[in-house]
């Protein structure tokens, strides 16, 4: 074969490739929405059942005969387990039912379709330089660098890379009458699922898949913003020193701790929200397992560090939660809602950049009004904006501030790789949902008191003082 005729076959094999697997990120969710179907309406059952719903898909959305393998792969991803690259089906289902977390690594890698696809950028999709070289057979990808941010997989329309799907394996324990199972969901919710749609509508759409209620992580920001606001007044005591808050962001924090251990001893010992959520009601609710609904890939990732394992069982993302929806026939848009104020104005607008400042700073004002050293905050968002503030913190540049709020995605959390709607109508809805609030800021926020209580405090000094809620609070 001469070498115009290899280059002309590779080059059919490539735009074929390219019709079938073109928008994929979008085939992605309807695969997972199909196996939703048939797994809640126990229709899924043995490997016959996986290989009917293989060939189910590749009819649906006109793949080939070749490309069985990679269907069954994802078919994998999507149920939160490991690819097999190429292997039959065997023990998926088993695992499924016995599985009680989805193991690392979060994001899979599929093999043989680099070589299909003629992308020559991957270099320069990943946001801090983690580079993922093309290789004949699958992406290889710096790992000590990985941040998780999710941008090389959202960027991949080949489906060479995707984070596994958590929402499978939770299925048995919604429908399970002894198992409690709460909802915990992010700031960020707010309009992802319709700007008129409210957070009551949303839990009682969570009850109706069989969640005990739904809980809004801002509520736990709201107590991680008293404890910040105490340990900026304890530790910020002259105009040099600052505090790198810790609150929300894996990406953030894992680009502080890997690339700038020196300014990481600046970074605040509290744990995100989304942690200290599951940790507090799991100690409330004993045997209680608790899912984190986000706009994040990061998220998945931090249930596993191993400090912080066992707050949360499961994180499924709005994407992958609005696939949820379809598949059960739920419409939170059409149904009563159960409104309940948990949380103050300050925790919900956590969900963008500056909402932790913002926050931070009412509780640090009401604690001490006349102080001398005011909080005066810097807040970047984006990876690569993070990296630069860093590299001026570290270089001894004054930046003229003292709290240092850091988030990976622009715009912050409303900016997620796997969110529903455009993120400059995610802000305006989420300060608009934190202006909804009764509740002003955290340090009226009775709630808070009512859980502290519960658990051993006294004075809202003890989200510091108290070794339980200290614990709770804390990394490690």
């Amino acid at each position: 074969m001469g070498d115009n005729t290899k280059k002309n076959t590779t080059e059919n094999a490539r735009d074929d490739a390219r019709s079938r697997f073109s928008g994929f990120q979008e085939k992605r969710m309807k695969i997972f929405g199909e196996l939703v179907k048939m797994y809640w309406n126990e229709q899924l059952n043995s490997v016959d059942d996986l290989n009917r719903l293989t060939i189910h898909i590749m009819d649906k959305f006109g793949f080939a005969e070749q490309d069985i393998p990679f269907i069954k792969d994802h078919i994998r991803i999507a149920m939160g387990l490991n690819p097999k690259h190429g292997q039959p089906y065997s023990d998926e289902l088993d695992l499924v039912k016995k599985s009680t977390a989805v193991s690392e690594p979060i994001i899979a890698k599929i093999a043989g379709v680099c070589e299909l696809c003629d992308n020559k950028n991957c270099d320069g999709i990943c946001k801090h330089e983690a580079l993922i070289y093309r290789r004949s057979e699958e992406p290889v990808i710096e790992n000590d660098k990985c941040l998780t941010c999710g941008n090389c997989v959202t960027s991949c329309d080949f489906g060479a890379l995707a984070d596994k799907i958590e929402f499978i394996p939770l299925i048995d324990m919604l429908k399970d009458e002894n198992t409690t199972v709460f909802a915990a969901v992010a700031p960020a919710i707010a309009g992802q699922f319709g700007e008129d749609v409210t957070l009551g509508q949303l839990r009682t759409a969570f009850k109706l898949m069989g969640f005990a209620d739904m809980i809004e992580v801002a509520m736990f920001a709201d107590i991680l913003t008293i404890r910040e606001a105490f340990e900026f007044n304890r530790l910020v005591k002259k105009k040099e020193d600052f505090f790198l808050t810790s609150c929300c962001c894996p990406v953030w924090f894992n680009l502080t701790k890997k690339g700038y251990p020196e300014m990481f001893k600046h970074m605040s010992p509290s744990v995100s929200p989304m942690i200290a959520s599951g940790r507090f009601l799991k100690e409330l609710y004993k045997d209680a397992k608790v899912v984190f609904f986000a706009p994040c890939i990061a998220k998945k990732q931090e249930i596993n560090e191993p400090e912080l394992r066992g707050a949360i069982d499961f994180v499924i993302n709005f994407r992958e939660l609005a696939e949820i929806f379809n598949a059960l026939d739920i419409h939170p848009e059409k149904l009563h809602g159960e409104e309940k104020d948990q949380a103050s104005m300050g925790g919900r607008i956590y969900a963008r950049t500056g909402g932790v400042s913002f926050s931070v700073k009412t509780v640090v004002n009401r604690l001490e009004p006349r102080r001398v050293i005011k909080l005066k905050a810097k807040k970047v968002d984006g990876v690569r904006n993070c990296k630069e503030l860093l590299d001026t913190l570290s270089s001894g540049k004054d930046i003229d501030a003292n709290f240092i709020e850091g988030m990976g995605c622009a715009g912050g959390c409303v900016g997620g790789p796997r969110t529903n709607i455009d993120k400059d109508i995610s802000v305006k809805v989420v300060n608009e949902y934190g202006e909804d609030s009764l509740i002003m800021t955290p340090f009226d926020n009775l709630n808070v008191m009512k859980i502290l209580k519960q658990l051993g405090a006294n004075t809202i000094e003890d989200v510091i003082d108290n070794e339980n809620i200290s614990n709770l609070l804390s990394r490690g």
